[in-house]
């Protein structure tokens, strides 16, 4: 029945990181003991000092409207958090508050592409970059990197992707899917690139910003220059294990803030009225206070890099943040696993879910096809056995 469906919708593909998880949990009905590694999500629950905010906020009866953009206390906060953490002078009237960084992405792509417009997607990128960008009618402009080169691209790669017809450059750092973190040193040389093109726009996705373990972070729109070039795009999600609750935010030129504010005006207007209140709580807390979550993600990560440096045939980087490993597994392409034909990742990613019961996703979605993305945002116990049995399965 799809001809009476629109092109648009037609042309859009799944998430490929939802439909394996979807997949996951009809395999666990079904009663098969599948370790799910696809989600993006922590396992650790939302910190009680923010939901006796939201509690809070319920006995205040905060249960109507919000503004379109936010509640003024909480771009108030918004704006303290930019300055405390990142450095950046953001004013109220720069910020827009949005259900998740996922609609924050989406508003940003309507409001400033057209038709033609490219964007400059480092590879690996986030899943829905790539179909968020299209919808907007703009056209991705994938730039490769590899597990060599930590997932990374150089000043000289974006120079030669820029064109006439660029208008906007999508990152994330750290990075989902490689875990990858952009050094000040690294974002400067990319600044000085993009200094010679004046009217090229930079989305920066700091959404894994806290879950960090570099020791350091840097925001591009601190560079002198980018602040007023730069979208600066995070959300409560990831570092305080707040996925349900959908609160993401942006900083922006004002421009951008007001057309983003107009866009969800006629989308979905303001975000849910007790997350954003239980969120003011969230970005006003010190930072320190999700240090236990943070030291637990390095230990995973630690424990997991190790497993994956002991099965032959994967490569592996070490990533300086966010909960995913993205090992590049193109050696096993060609070769027959248990009767298997391995021609490609999506087909190893379907070939660890049969034979290992690990659900994972593969890199072909993130736009590296020799890789596939393991999420270690589970317990110990659990990884252990995942990479125990992926093993057995490669060997």
């Amino acid at each position: 029945m799809s001809e009476f469906l629109s092109d648009r919708i037609n042309q859009l593909s799944t998430s490929q990181t939802l439909a394996m998880a979807a997949l996951a949990r009809e395999l666990k009905a079904q009663g098969k003991d599948i370790i799910s590694l696809s989600l993006g999500e922590p396992d650790f629950n939302t910190p009680d000092f923010i939901k006796e905010a939201a509690k809070k906020a319920i006995d205040e009866n905060y249960s109507t409207y919000s503004p379109v953009d936010g509640y003024a206390e909480l771009k108030d906060a918004i704006c303290r958090k930019f300055k405390r953490d990142n450095d950046l002078d953001y004013k109220p009237a720069n910020i827009v508050v949005s259900t998740g960084a996922k609609q924050s992405l989406y508003n940003i792509a309507q409001v400033m592409l057209n038709d033609g417009d490219e964007v400059i997607l480092p590879a690996p990128y986030w899943v829905s970059y790539f179909e968020i960008v299209k919808m907007a009618g703009g056209i991705p402009v994938e730039v490769p990197t590899s597990v060599e080169s930590d997932f990374k691209i150089t000043a000289e790669q974006l120079e030669k992707a820029i064109t006439p017809k660029t208008k906007m450059v999508w990152y994330s750092s750290p990075c989902n899917p490689s875990g990858s973190v952009y050094s000040r040193e690294e974002l400067t040389a990319l600044a000085a690139v993009l200094e010679k093109h004046p009217n090229i726009f930079v989305v920066s996705d700091e959404i894994y910003e806290h879950i960090n373990f570099s020791g350091t972070f840097c925001s591009i729109a601190s560079i002198p220059g980018m602040f007023d070039r730069t979208i600066t795009v995070n959300g409560v999600a990831k570092a305080f294990a707040m996925t349900g609750w959908r609160i993401g935010y942006i900083g922006a030129p004002e421009f951008i803030a007001k057309a983003c504010t107009k866009m969800q005006g006629q989308v979905t207007s303001g975000a849910n009225s007790i997350a954003q209140r239980a969120t003011i709580t969230a970005v006003d807390a010190d930072p320190s206070v999700l240090n236990d979550m943070v030291s637990a993600f390095k230990s995973r990560r630690d424990l997991v890099i190790n497993m994956i440096k002991d099965i032959p045939g994967l490569k592996i980087n070490v990533p300086d943040g966010a909960f995913y490993a993205f090992p590049d597994v193109s050696s096993f392409f060609g070769k027959t696993l248990r009767g298997k034909e391995i021609r490609n990742a999506d087909d190893l990613s379907m070939y660890l879910l049969a034979e290992a019961n690990v659900a994972c996703v593969t890199g072909d979605a993130f736009g590296n096809p020799n890789c596939i993305r393991l999420s270690y945002a589970t317990s110990e116990e659990q990884l252990v056995k995942a990479f125990t049995q992926i093993k057995e399965a490669l060997a």
